[in-house]
Parts: structure tokens; sequence; C-alpha cells
């Protein structure tokens, strides 16, 4: 090999790596840190005549919203024929949610976040987009994305969720150190 095709070679090596980095969301704390949290998320419910996108969630949620029972599984919601309901809703369709509240990170480090929702989501963690997802789907992941997480405690979780018919689902998945993803424990929410 000549050293000009090494030096190539090199470069493009460099290059990725590079483009892996700028893939990597880095998370921002809560500021100030919460000094106590209750168990779960906050979560507004609105319920429109229909409701096909994020836009309509938003703008029916901005018309006319709810109180709704926290979101004590934390993120980790998927209807059934015993629990037909989206999250903790009182109906099964044509359900918008606004979600706030906290999530708490034990350790700073690189964590791969995966998302599963059915239908759409626009779901933000310590002010960074890491699941946005604008149409009617099946119960699916949305793309794993990993994050850095500059300190050990609690960051803010903003979320816009829609269900339009079907089943649902809204589900959050991590894994830290390259170790298999598993569900995020309903204890580390908070609001």
């Amino acid at each position: 090999m000549t050293m000009k095709r090494i030096a190539a070679l090199a470069a493009a090596v460099a290059l990725l790596a590079g483009a892996v980095d700028a893939r990597t969301l880095k998370l921002k704390p809560a500021k100030p840190q919460p000094s106590s949290v209750s168990a779960g998320l906050a979560v507004d419910y609105a319920y429109p005549k229909d409701v096909k996108s994020n836009r309509d969630a938003y703008v029916a949620l901005g018309v006319k919203s709810e109180k709704g029972k926290p979101l004590t599984a934390g993120l980790d919601y998927l209807s059934s024929d015993s629990e037909p309901n989206a999250l903790t809703s009182k109906k099964e369709h044509k359900v918008a949610a606004r979600i706030k509240g906290y999530i708490k990170f034990e350790a700073a480090g690189t964590y791969k976040l995966q998302t599963y929702s059915n239908d759409g989501l626009d779901l933000k963690i310590g002010g960074q987009t890491v699941a946005k997802v604008d149409k009617k789907r099946g119960c699916d992941p949305i793309g794993a994305v990993d994050v850095q997480v500059p300190s050990a405690g609690w960051y803010a979780v903003e979320g816009q969720y829609w269900q339009r018919k079907g089943s649902s689902c809204l589900i959050l998945e991590w894994s830290q150190d390259g170790s298999e993803l598993d569900v995020v424990p309903s204890k580390l929410f908070g609001h």
C-alpha cells in the first residue's frame, strides 16, 4: 500500500469515527435537581374526535386537556385484552398525551436508548430528542440512539404521545456499556 492510500484510509477512518461521535446526544441534567419526586411521570390527556399526527395531538392538548393518573409503570405500557386503554387514559382510541417528569441515571456514561410506540411520539430527555415518529404504526422500535450522561442524577423527560386506533404501546429500553437492552425500571421515573 502506498503512503497516499494509507493516509486516505486513515482520514476515512477518522471521518467515520467523528460521525459516530456526532450521533451521540449529550444530555443535560435537570437544574436545579429536584429535592423530592413523586413516583411515575405526570400526564395530561385529550380525547379528540380524531388524531393522525403530532400536530393534531398538540392542538387537542391545547384546546382541552385533563390531568391523568401518573404513569407509575414509567414508560412500559402495552395494551392488552385485560387493559385495553392507552397508557393510563380512559380510552383505547383517539388519545393524545402530554408527559412530563424526570428519569434518573444512577451513573454517568454512554447509554443506548430504544423506544417503541404505537402510534406517534415526540420524546425528549435531558433537552435532546431521543425518539420521534409522526404516523400510525404498530408497536415497533423507533430507532436506537446513544446518549452521553455527564453525571448521575435526574434528567427532564418531556413527551407528546398519540394513539389513533388498534392496540397501543409506549416502551423505553436502555443499556449501558454494550449490555443487553432492558426496560427502564419504573422506580427511576418521577414527577
